[in-house]
């Protein structure tokens, strides 16, 4: 019989090595985020007076995190030529309008002290493809029972109940 060898731990052995185990998960899950997080400098539930007259297109989509805490990023349209998901705040801060990909929705901006939601959201019923029906039907909804709107100067975030980010950039825009 062979003799059985154990290695004993000391209890700050195991600690520093539980401590070593978090900042290392800390930092990865930190780093998974910096595209989402926005800066301190950003202003979260500006008031609609301060959309009034832009325009903006998705350029990311960031699922909410998975069981292991992995954020992964939905396939969104970009550019002109694919018909892009944008959305254009009116003159008046009563209303935005845009494309959802295939068709075009309006929706009423509501304001109080908390800042603005949108209600009473509306869109076309012209026919697609299943994959771009499914990827519209999500951004409506998104759109309709968000959480939080922040603002970072040309980047718009836009945080969902379910914890999906929609990232807008800021586009040139010149009022019909």
């Amino acid at each position: 019989m062979s003799p059985k060898i154990q290695i004993l731990r000391s209890p700050k052995s195991t600690l520093n090595r539980l401590f070593l185990l978090f900042s290392g998960l800390s930092l990865a899950f930190l780093t998974a985020c910096a595209n989402i997080i926005p800066p301190c400098t950003a202003k979260t539930s500006p008031p609609s007076s301060e959309f009034r007259n832009t325009k903006w297109e998705l350029v990311r989509w960031n699922l909410a995190p998975n069981a292991r805490g992995e954020i992964r990023a939905r396939q969104v349209p970009q550019g002109d030529n694919s018909n892009p998901i944008q959305i254009t705040f009116d003159a008046n801060g009563e209303r935005v309008s845009g494309s959802s990909g295939c068709n075009r929705f309006t929706a009423r901006i509501t304001e109080d002290a908390r800042g603005f939601t949108l209600d009473q959201l509306t869109s076309t019923k012209m026919a697609c493809t299943a994959q771009r029906m499914e990827l519209e039907n999500d951004f409506l909804y998104e759109l309709a029972d968000y959480r939080t709107i922040v603002r970072n100067g040309d980047q718009l975030l836009i945080i969902g109940a379910d914890r999906e980010v929609l990232s807008f950039m800021q586009k040139s825009y010149s009022p019909k």
